[in-house]
């Protein structure tokens, strides 16, 4: 084993606390998550330098090992790190190991945890449609005799109405594995998380109808209220298909 296969977190914060390239250390992951860490994470690392610095531990880019994953960054690029992108919610519920910059490593994660009234608006409409296609696809498949492909739709339908709850609350969404820790410490306006989390529960393992029409109509009265009708009434009559009979 070599030296850097053997390099553990806490060796690693030392030596990175000890290079004054270093501006800011941030913590993703499952250890950035009370409570959800296991015996099997690593610590996912930012290690963010100074614009242009010189530093040795550039030669450690790219370093993962069974406990140790690194990611070498410029200030430059770590402002731009999921903005947009997969990488958002990690570091929207990252933990701040070191900021030199008196607050503005902190400022970044929190630009990040929130998206633009704008941004927001424009996602969220996005959203709703896939949301609305998915689900008519669902519940028309089930109507003609097509359970798997019933079942597949609904799944799909899924993903996209969480990504649009978590838009209209101008948050990223969460990653499947943390929704259940999102929703019990930071719930969602208007939504019971543990009801919420039965119903997508329910829809994905059966694609059952009458729980679909029931949470579209639910989603409907938000959208409408958040500024959305025009999406929804694009779709005309086939909204009729969607809503509880």
């Amino acid at each position: 084993m070599t030296a850097q296969q053997s390099l553990t977190y806490d060796a690693f914060l030392e030596l990175a606390t000890a290079d004054p390239a270093v501006v800011g250390l941030v913590l993703k992951g499952s250890r950035a998550h009370d409570g959800m860490a296991t015996e099997h994470s690593d610590h996912d690392l930012y290690v963010v330098l100074a614009d242009g610095a010189p530093t040795g531990l550039r030669r450690l880019a790219g370093h993962r090992t069974p406990w140790l994953d690194l990611v070498i960054v410029s200030l430059s690029e770590f402002r731009a790190a999921g903005m947009p992108g997969p990488e958002r919610y990690a570091l929207a519920r990252a933990r701040i190991v070191l900021d030199r910059l008196d607050g503005g490593i902190g400022d970044l994660l929190a630009a990040k945890a929130r998206l633009g009234a704008d941004e927001a608006f424009r996602a969220a409409g996005g959203w709703l449609d896939a949301y609305a296609n998915s689900l008519y696809r669902s519940v028309k498949n089930d109507r003609d005799g097509e359970p798997l492909a019933a079942r597949l739709d609904a799944t799909d339908s899924v993903g996209h109405l969480l990504e649009l709850l978590f838009a209209l609350d101008r948050r990223p969404r969460p990653y499947n594995k943390y929704l259940r820790w999102e929703l019990v410490r930071h719930p969602l306006p208007d939504w019971d998380g543990k009801a919420l989390l039965r119903d997508v529960d329910r829809i994905s393992a059966s694609a059952d109808v009458a729980v679909q029409r029931r949470l579209f109509a639910r989603v409907e009265a938000l959208a409408r209220r958040e500024g959305h009708g025009a999406v929804l009434d694009a779709w005309g009559d086939d909204l009729r298909l969607m809503r509880p009979r």
